[in-house]
């Protein structure tokens, strides 16, 4: 038995020897050495039969021979493999192509090697707002906020025309637009601030100000645009002299944008008098922000060219077009409420329009690319836009519910300290600064041509959004019966209202899980895998054995890595890792880059063990893509924390954020062991990721409740929470109250302990309410005490009231006299204040008391 254990040490060692040298990254001939140098000493030292030690030399010389000789090596398994290679890849469809080749690549392709190089990262400058945005931000951007009233913008269903003319005016329309082109200029970081900060005072003004700088034709024409079509357009729309949107979505293609039935047919039409080379287009688009108002509208469209006016393709290929929106035949719709949120969206129709050739984006060489246009620009809209609202959504309800835990009470202590609540606050602040440290981040990735990190934007836009519908829950709790109230004081159930628009457009969130993050990611930001795709894709065959030759093998070094990585580190310790150094906190990093080789280590199984059939596993590729997103939310979290010059004070969030993000990872990876395709490969893999059982890191209370009294009280850590909000000043602000009466609570604390310590000692009347008269006459507190009491006891009265209406008043139905700016037409059949199904204005019917159920 002893020499069976012996023998079996042995032969562990042998075929561990390669997988650990690889640790140190060697070269093949140094692989070989070490393997036989461990066949030399068991030869040696091994009471091992003569036959097994003959079988095994001859083993490795074969092998040696074949892996150290170049042409043995691409001659003999190299074809072999190659043709296996060819045979594995899935089709990939000329839409599906473009997709994975739009964008670049940034962190998310370290995190795929399963060695992240963190001194990459940290050399990247921070985000940083030049003096001349800082200054738009602190003057037109908060002039505008102070003129939004979410409450009137709402029941109104519109912006008053008074911050149109402000946002033309102030050139919100142009801040991508460049300055020789009459727009701002403006950097992606100070959009994102600009877009967050809007935001926070007005989902509705936030969408309006964001849609012309987002995907749409302002982006496209900067990006794709013919000279002429710059020179004409750009100085229009950073003015606001026409409103654009995008038609891109309709009623049969949703998320599958490839399979859009609106068509366009080259032909010769008359336009302007004369005869010219044009496209007669059809389509039928819905859900398109700003549409009922636009005046220019972008169009995407399948062309098709039957008698070959432009070329040889008969089907040319999605295109877009710019329209504007009075030319015959456009049809704008009615308008569509999205959730009652008060921003312009609707559908638009086109019946035979006939447009000339140049008013395809890029003029005649733009037919055909529009997929590829489309493709390349979203990463930045996804990246800024919807980010942006989930970061402002977070931060405005860190700053209100954090306030309402601190003044409301109940059983004589304020909520935030009841551990309940404490749970849903924590989550609150942890998220909020979370987001915040994606946001600002993401931003450093993009670039000036507009063509950013895809799937880092699709990581971005779904994890943040995700999170914002997880605040939306908690501040609702917290804030229980005040926040299910609609009125002019409740500052969280329009949050909580406007999440899932977030969570649907820019790319369906659970489309985006499923199918993007690692379905596009794997092939777009493995080291590897992508140019193994391109070499079998090469027509000369000795061109292609010799580029797959090179990729192969540079991933069964990186499998054999990681392999050994993920072993040693989990045996003996992360403190194994060597880390460049300077990085705090080191434990984080260490425990992050552990992480990124057991992603990598399962995304190789997972690819070897699924490969042509990874579109169709969603469940797979859902859970490859959760662990892959929380590497990268971890790693943003670190960026950020070490950007702002690691302040103490964040020192709990960032705690909480790589918490969240290895607990999250650590659970995905786990469900994908439990379902993973094929139990014995299964059991590799976890005997290789968890070789000493399974270890998630536990829930820490201690750390939450730290996490939870940051938003409650004043301090430099609440500050950083609510950093880019705008702070109203005037004094009937819903959100100028609760931080008012924050300051009054927080100020009141010391007298109200002595109110409280004199009714336990039986000085006063154990009531809710102590008596400040009494206390007075008993000397239990002084005046100035009593006044800073009553200051607060009248500013808590002031946050927990809510808003009462009349029981027949118009003002209590949100959403009636919808229209369009007075400076728009009324949108086609359309009319003011209608419901859909209604020629007008019609009355509710008023509730029966007997049968209205009391509260």
């Amino acid at each position: 038995m002893i020499d069976l254990l012996v023998q079996l040490l042995w032969l562990a060692a042998l075929s561990l020897a390669a997988t650990a040298v690889f640790c140190f990254r060697p070269r093949r001939i140094a692989a070989i050495g070490a393997v036989g140098a461990v066949l030399l000493a068991y030869s040696v030292l091994s009471p091992a039969p003569v036959w097994l030690q003959v079988v095994l030399w001859i083993a490795f010389a074969s092998a040696a021979v074949v892996i150290g000789h170049d042409g043995l090596r691409r001659e003999l398994p190299g074809r072999l493999l190659l043709r296996l290679f060819r045979k594995a890849l899935p089709k990939m469809s000329d839409s599906e192509r473009i997709a994975i080749e739009a964008g670049s690549v940034s962190w998310e392709g370290e995190l795929f090697s399963g060695a992240p190089d963190w001194a990459k990262l940290m050399q990247q400058q921070p985000p940083r707002l030049s003096e001349e945005e800082s200054a738009f931000l602190e003057g037109p951007v908060n002039t505008l906020c102070a003129m939004l009233d979410d409450w009137r913008i709402t029941s109104e269903g519109r912006l008053p025309q008074a911050v149109w003319d402000y946002l033309r005016a102030e050139k919100f329309f142009g801040v991508i637009i460049p300055k020789e082109h009459g727009g701002l200029g403006f950097s992606a970081y100070a959009h994102s601030c600009i877009v967050m900060k809007i935001a926070g005072r007005s989902v509705a003004a936030a969408v309006t100000a964001m849609v012309p700088n987002s995907l749409g034709p302002g982006k496209l024409i900067l990006a794709y645009g013919t000279p002429e079509q710059r020179r004409h357009y750009l100085p229009r729309l950073a003015r606001g002299d026409d409103i654009p949107c995008f038609a891109l979505t309709g009623p049969q293609a949703g998320s599958d944008a490839s399979s859009m039935t609106d068509t366009g047919v080259v032909c010769r039409g008359r336009f302007n008098g004369r005869e010219v080379l044009g496209v007669r287009l059809n389509w039928d688009k819905r859900y398109i922000t700003l549409a009922p108002v636009a005046t220019l509208l972008g169009l995407a469209f399948r062309l098709r060219d039957p008698q070959h006016l432009l070329g040889d393709k008969g089907d040319v290929g999605i295109t877009l077009a710019l329209i504007p929106t009075n030319t015959p035949g456009v049809e704008i719709g009615g308008r569509h409420l999205p959730l009652n949120v008060a921003f312009m969206n609707g559908p638009t129709r086109g019946r035979d329009v006939f447009i000339p050739l140049d008013w395809i984006i890029g003029g005649a060489g733009g037919a055909g690319e529009g997929w590829r246009m489309l493709m390349e620009c979203l990463a930045e809209g996804r990246a800024i836009s919807l980010p942006a609202l989930a970061t402002a959504a977070c931060k405005t309800a860190c700053f209100a519910t954090g306030a309402y835990a601190r003044i409301r009470s109940q059983f004589r202590l304020p909520i935030g300290e009841f551990e309940g609540v404490a749970e849903a606050l924590a989550r609150i602040a942890g998220n909020a600064w979370l987001a915040d440290a994606a946001r600002s981040v993401v931003t450093e990735s993009l670039h000036d041509d507009g063509h950013g990190p895809a799937i880092a934007a699709a990581i971005t836009k779904y994890h943040l959004t995700e999170r914002m519908r997880q605040v939306a829950n908690d501040a609702m709790d917290v804030h229980g019966g005040s926040g299910i109230c609609l009125g002019p004081r409740n500052h969280v159930a329009r949050l909580y209202q406007a999440a899932p628009i977030g969570i649907t457009v820019e790319g369906a969130n659970i489309l985006t899980r499923s199918m993007m993050v690692f379905g596009q990611g794997a092939i777009r930001c493995h080291p590897w895998l992508l140019k193994e795709i391109e070499a079998a894709a090469l027509d000369n065959d000795d061109d292609a054995l010799q580029a797959f030759d090179a990729a192969f093998w540079g991933h069964l070094s990186q499998a054999a890595t990681n392999a050994g990585r993920c072993l040693v580190w989990s045996v003996f310790g992360r403190w194994l890792i060597r880390l460049p150094q300077g990085l705090r906190p080191a434990r984080h990093f260490r425990a992050l880059t552990r992480m990124s080789a057991m992603f990598a280590l399962a995304t190789d199984f997972a690819l070897l063990r699924v490969n042509r059939s990874l579109k169709r596993r969603e469940h797979l590729s859902a859970r490859l893509g959760d662990m892959l997103s929380y590497l990268y939310l971890a790693s943003m979290a670190l960026k950020h924390f070490n950007n702002r010059n690691s302040p103490y004070h964040e020192r709990p969030l960032l705690d909480w954020a790589v918490l969240e993000c290895t607990r999250c990872f650590h659970r995905a990876l786990n469900d994908l062991l439990d379902n993973f395709p094929g139990r014995w490969t299964a059991l590799k893999l976890r005997w290789l990721v968890y070789p000493l059982g399974r270890r998630t890191p536990p829930e820490n209370d201690e750390l939450n409740d730290r996490v939870a009294r940051l938003p409650c009280e004043p301090s430099p850590a609440r500050d950083a929470l609510i950093e880019g909000l705008f702070v109203p000043e005037q004094r009937d602000d819903p959100l100028f109250v609760i931080a008012d009466a924050l300051n009054k609570v927080v100020a009141a604390a010391t007298p109200e302990k002595k109110l409280r310590a004199a009714q336990r000692a039986g000085d006063l009347p154990n009531e809710a309410v102590p008596d400040l008269d009494l206390a007075l006459e008993k000397n239990i507190i002084g005046e100035d005490e009593a006044e800073v009491v009553r200051n607060a006891r009248e500013a808590r009265n002031r946050v927990i009231a809510v808003d009462e209406f009349a029981a027949d008043a118009p003002g209590a139905r949100p959403g009636q006299g919808v229209a369009a700016p007075e400076t728009q037409p009324e949108p086609a059949g359309a009319v003011s204040g209608s419901r859909p199904g209604t020629g007008g204005e019609a009355s509710e019917p008023r509730p029966n008391p007997v049968d209205t159920p009391s509260a």
